[in-house]
Parts: C-alpha cells; sequence; structure tokens
C-alpha cells in the first residue's frame, strides 16, 4: 500500500514521537548512546574474543591490548550511531518544524551511519556493509512485494545463490588475487586443487622441498603392527575395520583418472572424499547447535536426547555441505573427460549444478551474502583492470544507505523486516526502538502502529519498558 503524499509531514513535537518516555531530547539522545554503549560492549566482546581464539595461538600482552581497543573502538562506533540517530531526529524536526517520510528515520540515520562508520575501523567496515547490505536487500524486496510491485519467486534464494557460487567459482579458477575471506572459504569447501595454475605451483614448491606427506590412517597401522598380536576381540574387530578403511581408500586412490585433473589421486577418491569430509562436519556442526541451544531441556529431561539427535533436518545442512563440493568436483572432472582439457569456464556449469545441493538449505542469509560477495570481488576485479571507476568512499555510503534502509523499516513498516534484526535492534536500544510513539505516523497510510503490535507479539518483545539511562 503506498503512502498518502498528501500526508507528506506529520506536525508533531520531538515528545509526541521520538521519546515520549522523557522531555528533554539532550537526555533522549544521551539515553540511547549510553545503553547502545553498554550493550555493544557485551556485544563486542564476545565478538573479539571468539575471532581471537579461532586464531589458536598463546596470547601476549600486545594481543590482549590491541583487543582491548578494538572493543573499545567498536563500541564507540555503535553507541555513536546509537545517540546521533536521536539527536538528528530533534535536530531535524527543529530545523523543519516538522517530521516528514524523510526525516522520520531515513535521513537521521542516514547521517548517523555516515558519521559513525568513520569511527569504526576501517579494516572492518566493508565486513559491515556487506552485513547491512544484505539484510537492506532482503528488506527491500520485502517491502516490494508487501506493495504488491512483484511477487514473491519459488526457490528465489536458491537462483540467487546458483548464479553467485558459479561466478564466485569461476573467479576462483581464474587469475587474480584470492586473498578474500570468500576464496578461504571456498579454497577449504571446494578444495585447493581447481584453484588457478594449482599443478604449476605444486611442482614449484616439490623442487624445492623433498617433504613426502602420507595418510595419517595408512602411518598409525603401520606403526602399531605388533598391537595386532592382542587377544582382544574387540580391539581386532577394531583393527580389522581400520584395514579394511586402508584397504579400500587405496583401492580407491588407485581408479582412473583424466590427464588434465588436478587432484593427486581418482577422479572417484576426489569427488566422493571431499563430500564426505564436508557432510561430516555438517552433521557435527548441527548437532553441536542442537545440544548447545537446548542444553537446559536436555538436562531437565534427558529422555529427550535420542529425539533431538535423530530428527530428520539434522541432516539438512550436513546434506547441503557434503553435496555441493560432491556434484562440483564429479561434474568438474566430467567436463575434463568430455572435452578432454581443462578450463576455467567448467566452473560455471559447475557451480550451478552443484547449488542444487541448497534447496535441502535454503537460506536468504547465505544467498544475499554470496551475492554480495561476488558483486565486491566482480567490481574490485573491473577497478585493478580499469574497466570500472573507482569509486572513493562507496562502503562507507552503501553502508549508510543500507542502515538507513534498515532503520526507516524498524520505524515505519517493521512488517518488512527480518525479526532477528528487529530483536537487534530492540536490545540495543534497550526497548526505545519499540517504545517511540507510531500514532502520529499512521497519517503516512502505512498501518504503522498495528504493525509494530504485530511485530512485538511475533518478536516476543515489548514497548514498556523500565530504563537504564
Amino acid at each position: 500500500m503506498p503512502p498518502r503524499l498528501s500526508k507528506f509531514a506529520v506536525p508533531c513535537s520531538c515528545k509526541e514521537y521520538v521519546h515520549p518516555w522523557v522531555d528533554s531530547c539532550i537526555s533522549a539522545a544521551t539515553g540511547l548512546g549510553l545503553h547502545t554503549f553498554q550493550e555493544s560492549l557485551r556485544l563486542y566482546s564476545t565478538v573479539y574474543l571468539i575471532a581471537f581464539m579461532t586464531r589458536r595461538k598463546v596470547p601476549k600482552g600486545d594481543d590482549i591490548r590491541k583487543m582491548l581497543l578494538g572493543i573499545l573502538q567498536s563500541a564507540a562506533f555503535l553507541s555513536w550511531n546509537g545517540f546521533a540517530y536521536a539527536a538528528y531526529l530533534c535536530i531535524l524536526r527543529r530545523l523543519l518544524g516538522n517530521f516528514n517520510i524523510l526525516t522520520v528515520s531515513f535521513l537521521p540515520s542516514f547521517l548517523a551511519s555516515l558519521m559513525a562508520i568513520l569511527i569504526e575501523r576501517p579494516s572492518r567496515r566493508t565486513l559491515l556493509c556487506l552485513y547491512v547490505s544484505n539484510i537492506a536487500t532482503e528488506t527491500l524486496f520485502r517491502m516490494g512485494v508487501w506493495r504488491g510491485y512483484f511477487s514473491v519467486l519459488q526457490k528465489g534464494e536458491v537462483y540467487i545463490f546458483a548464479i553467485s557460487a558459479a561466478l564466485l567459482l569461476h573467479l576462483y579458477r581464474s587469475k587474480g588475487n584470492k586473498e578474500d575471506s570468500i576464496f578461504k572459504i571456498i579454497r577449504h569447501v571446494i578444495g585447493p586443487y581447481e584453484e588457478y595454475r594449482y599443478q604449476e605451483k605444486q611442482m614449484l614448491q616439490s623442487s624445492r622441498s623433498t617433504e613426502v606427506l602420507s595418510d595419517p590412517m595408512t602411518s598409525f597401522i603401520n606403526e602399531n603392527q605388533d598391537l595386532n598380536s592382542s587377544k582382544n576381540s574387540v580391539f581386532n574387530a577394531v583393527w580389522e575395520g581400520f584395514r579394511m578403511y586402508k584397504d579400500i581408500i587405496v583401492w580407491m586412490k588407485s581408479q582412473s583418472k583424466h590427464p588434465f585433473c588436478p587432484h593427486p589421486y581418482s577422479c572417484f577418491h576426489y569427488v566422493l572424499m571431499g563430500s564426505a569430509k564436508l557432510f561430516g562436519y555438517g552433521v557435527c556442526a548441527q548437532l553441536a547447535l542442537k545440544l548447545v541451544f537446548q542444553a537446559k531441556q536436555l538436562v531437565r529431561r534427558p529422555q529427550l536426547f535420542k529425539n533431538v539427535i535423530l530428527r530428520r533436518e539434522n541432516l539438512y545442512l550436513a546434506t547441503f555441505l557434503g553435496g555441493f563440493p560432491g556434484i562440483f568436483r564429479l561434474t568438474s572432472c566430467l567436463l575434463r573427460r568430455v572435452f578432454n582439457g581443462d578450463s576455467q569456464f567448467f566452473a560455471i556449469p559447475a557451480g550451478v549444478l552443484a547449488s542444487i545441493a541448497f534447496t535441502m538449505y535454503p537460506n536468504n542469509t547465505i544467498a544475499l551474502y554470496v551475492m554480495w560477495k561476488a558483486l565486491q570481488i566482480l567490481w574490485a576485479r573491473g577497478v585493478e583492470s580499469k574497466k570500472f571507476p573507482e569509486v572513493r568512499w562507496f562502503v562507507i555510503f552503501l553502508y549508510s544507505f543500507s542502515t538507513a534502509i534498515l532503520f526507516h523499516a524498524a520505524i515505519i513498516e517493521p512488517q518488512n523486516l527480518r525479526t532477528s534484526y528487529w530483536k537487534f535492534l530492540h536490545n540495543i536500544s534497550g526497548g526505545r526502538i519499540a517504545a517511540m510513539a507510531r500514532l502520529p505516523l499512521d497519517e503516512f497510510g502505512l498501518n504503522t502502529s498495528s504493525n509494530v503490535q504485530d511485530i512485538l507479539r511475533k518478536t516476543r518483545t515489548m514497548d514498556k519498558l523500565v530504563y537504564s539511562f
């Protein structure tokens, strides 16, 4: 339903709309900024600590100092965004004499985000931009569907993922910079063998090193031959299982391989082992998440443990993670056999077919993240080759614009905002995002006040809270 342009201006005061819980504009902005700083310290302490632990290194004094400074800088960025948002709402109201469709949220958020992102470290700006652009893209789509401009495309996220993944895989197999984090993920999922001129790099490295790699399972068996004489039947059964595993792996490795295939062993081994490894990771990850999130319930009712473990949906993520590299590798090997050669363009049909596995675990966040990453890298490659112009501060403006869309939706039409982001705004603002009066905004003809009540019931959040500041 389009807004009523005849009601473009809303003649209400700051207290009637922005901060009905307090009279002073300064108090409202300061309270929001302080509460945001308090919550952001908790948020970024967790984020930085997890990132630090994944490095698997013993912390030193300088590392801890940098982590603490990073937490404070990120918290300052987020808290300034909250303070400046509230401040600009009241400032624009005093300058213009009223609120309008732009100044009720979009323009104050854009200005606040533009100032706040400059506080954050430059190395984190692109990541933040991709995050908010991801959610803003989905929000714009929902706004268009709600207004009837276009309809929902069934499995649309699968098509987005397929096109974007095929493009990223083609870039992975092409010549160019591979330092972006998405290529590290692709290298882990697809494997290093499909990377541009992998065989040439391996030949160069092998000429510099005589190190011989062996199968850890084979080494384990060979180093413990004397243990086989044990009379323990259970041990012997396990030992025979290890031997059978070794024989199967040796047989798989000895099967046929096309000369243009870059992997070291047979195509059969290449396809099956890559798929099985990621499938196992997926099962473990899904089970770990289930157990963590339902730990309290399982402690109280241990009998539910079996039902939690044996659910069919526990295999959806694993099927996607295992099926994607398996189909990609199988298709790539078949194309090399059919055309008796190799090409970086084989990654396009292989990536599209591999995306069939995404139907087992369709996710808007993953699809849009892959899409924005593909566009980002494609644009960067275009700038490097002088095909596209370099736009300075593009990341900053895109972040500010995307954040403004999200804040506009949170105020005007929260039903079109992702519920997880509504909960984030509700928590980071201490509930102020819900307590802002929506009745004056009904003049725009978007049923804002009733939609806010619907989202509050859906997310189990409240618009009446006791504020700390």
